[in-house]
């Protein structure tokens, strides 16, 4: 299992101290005007296989989006063995052991190289509807001129809805998951946010590391209609 990463690791630092003042403003306008760019060509060449298998899957389906080198995605898979457990990322360098050529299909799992924006996309296009939802360290992207770039203030933001199940996502900035919170309920969802008890089995290596260097883990949940 690939989960060796030790040492001391910074908190996360941001002039940001509270829900974004502009959160509910950009949210609103996601929800009232769909992400028409067009969807990236490489994207869909990326994701036909995965909407392959799914079109030819019966039972539930897990997705663990940004899935790094793979290491949740077989973790998962092992919680889940009658799911079919996918594990999205964009780094061929982090995928590399494991999708050496960007695509793995093996037992109930599927590793697949694609923009993750993208590929919410295409699977709402789809239709598919996941069982849970799995986003475990998102980049924070912590400067308050980022918000955009955060998953609850990108335009993609509906989409991650749209695909429903029990989302989980965790993160060692508690800032994120309140803002993620605030998102899902302008959409009608309700969530939960706590702090993740230190006898959860570790999912990723930088939950690992971050768990390791004293930080606080939180997680939030919910169950998207």
């Amino acid at each position: 299992m690939l989960l060796a990463m030790h040492g001391n690791s910074s908190p996360v630092r941001s002039r940001q101290s509270d829900v974004h003042d502009r959160l509910d403003e950009v949210v609103r306008r996601h929800l009232a005007q769909p992400w028409r760019a067009p969807v990236h060509a490489a994207t869909e060449r990326a994701l036909a296989p995965l909407l392959d298998e799914l079109a030819a899957w019966r039972g539930p389906v897990v997705l663990d989006s940004g899935c790094g080198d793979g290491a949740s995605t077989l973790r998962l898979a092992y919680r889940h063995p009658s799911a079919l457990v996918i594990g999205l990322d964009k780094s061929a360098q982090r995928l590399q052991r494991l999708a050496p050529g960007g695509w793995l299909r093996r037992g109930n799992v599927c590793l697949c190289r694609a923009e993750v924006a993208q590929a919410w996309r295409l699977l709402a296009r789809a239709g598919i509807r996941l069982d849970a939802h799995w986003l475990l360290y998102p980049n924070p992207w912590p400067k308050p001129t980022q918000l955009l770039r955060r998953w609850h203030g990108h335009p993609v933001f509906p989409d991650l809805v749209r695909l429903g199940g029990r989302l989980e996502a965790r993160s060692n900035w508690p800032l994120y998951l309140a803002e993620l919170a605030r998102a899902l309920d302008l959409c009608g969802q309700r969530s939960r946010l706590t702090i993740l008890p230190p006898e959860e089995p570790v999912l990723t290596p930088f939950e690992s590391k971050y768990r390791d260097s004293g930080h606080t883990l939180w997680r939030l949940q919910a169950e998207l209609d």
